[in-house]
């Protein structure tokens, strides 16, 4: 396969300097984040307001919390809650995720929450890799109406999982979009492309940087993490390159 038309890059993000770098670097979409560390969690109201007042769209994750995404009815009544702040700061939309103890999409978890959700647009997010049966839970994500998933076909990376995306491709018809993450940099996101037809890529694209600005007490208190990943401006460029317009 090659690349036949533009291929949109998304950029998750947990902080404003992020955003902006994500932005000045090209990215075409953002998923907003907090806690990128933990895989992302639902982001702060103020985030969401300053993401919106921006040139291009983000979609706020909705994730209460870190671990698994099997959810309680208090947890998904919380969930609700954050869509409501999503669409109150004017984002268009939403990237939600749930599951079974066995692994399986909670269809119904997530119908309810797709129901509270109505007018915003939605992504579903790697909850679908953790599913023992990719092409079963692909049909019940184009069933529940997600606008596209977002997936390394059930690998550690989206390298690792090409042949699988490729066959994600083949199977959605057109019916949703496939969005290749994990793992995803400039050097490998054209042949990533290539190989799978994906038309959306998605990654973090950051940097190592020291956590600490203040006192070293933050960090001995437990305040602070020796170092932290920050979007990298540059390296988001890169990939915007190596995709074309």
């Amino acid at each position: 396969m090659t690349i036949a038309r533009e291929c949109l890059l998304e950029v998750c993000v947990d902080s404003p300097a992020g955003l902006m770098a994500a932005l000045a670097g090209g990215g075409d979409r953002i998923e907003l984040c907090s806690a990128l560390a933990l895989s992302g969690l639902t982001p702060s109201p103020g985030l969401m307001r300053l993401a919106a007042r921006q040139s291009r769209p983000s979609y706020a994750m909705i994730r209460p919390r870190p671990g698994d995404f099997c959810f309680s009815p208090a947890e998904i009544d919380v969930m609700r809650g954050d869509i409501d702040a999503v669409r109150a700061a004017g984002l268009p939309g939403v990237v939600l995720g749930a599951s079974r103890s066995t692994g399986e999409l909670d269809a119904d978890g997530l119908a309810r929450l797709i129901e509270h959700a109505q007018g915003l647009r939605l992504t579903l997010h790697r909850a679908f890799d953790v599913a023992p049966d990719l092409t079963a839970a692909l049909e019940t994500a184009i069933g529940l109406g997600f606008e596209r998933v977002l997936t390394s076909g059930g690998e550690t990376s989206a390298i690792a999982g090409a042949d699988r995306l490729r066959a994600l491709v083949g199977q959605s018809a057109g019916r949703i979009s496939i969005m290749a993450g994990s793992g995803v940099t400039p050097a490998n996101v054209r042949a990533l492309v290539d190989h799978t037809g994906v038309r959306e890529v998605h990654g973090s694209f950051s940097r190592k940087a020291p956590a600490v600005s203040g006192p070293e007490r933050l960090r001995t208190l437990g305040f602070a993490l020796a170092e932290r990943a920050e979007t990298d401006q540059a390296s988001v460029a890169a990939a915007r390159a190596a995709l074309g317009r």
